[in-house]
């Protein structure tokens, strides 16, 4: 009885035995190897977006200035150098050195507002498209970086009461 122990035992771990070497690399017969690469191309890449500026209800007279501003955030890959352009705006006759808005009610349309942005807060800068000149310029770090549009409605004769606007483009160069 003690040697059929003794079989069975020796017959379990020869099974371990076995079974270990048929799965050990020791078992194998061979090996081969062969290396590749892991690659990424990053290019140099910009997104941008835009908040309102809105001035705001006024008394219906332009007896003095009104100024607001509003941001426009740019992210650009790291060590990417851009520009940042703002356009004339939609109206009719709009120009960066004299921006317009627009009346919006029926038979006001081609009333106009006078109005600037600009790029620092003293108003003497004026934002706008011509690279190198006007525009604000930077340089990417992979983050969101937020920049300040300063906008004047300067005193002028008051037009109808209406809401007026225009459409303003901003891009980015880089």
């Amino acid at each position: 009885m003690k040697t059929r122990k003794n079989l069975r035992v020796l017959a379990a771990a020869g099974a371990v035995v076995l079974a270990l070497a048929a799965g050990s690399p020791a078992a194998l017969a061979g090996s081969a190897t062969n290396s590749f690469q892991v690659q990424i191309t990053l290019v140099a890449s910009c997104a941008i977006s835009a908040n309102a500026l809105n001035f705001g209800s006024s008394v219906g007279l332009l007896t003095s200035a009104v100024t607001g501003n509003s941001t426009v955030s740019v992210t650009c890959s790291n060590t990417t150098p851009y520009n940042v352009s703002l356009d004339p705006g939609t109206v009719s006759g709009s120009t960066v050195a004299a921006r317009l808005m627009a009346g919006t009610a029926t038979g006001n349309t081609s009333t106009t507002l006078g109005f600037q942005l600009y790029s620092n807060s003293g108003l003497t800068t004026v934002w706008g498209n011509t690279i190198g000149t006007n525009t604000v310029s930077g340089t990417g770090n992979g983050s969101v970086q937020t920049l300040t549009v300063y906008g004047q409605v300067p005193v002028q004769a008051s037009p109808k009461p209406d809401t007026y606007q225009t459409t303003i483009t901003a891009t980015v160069s880089y």
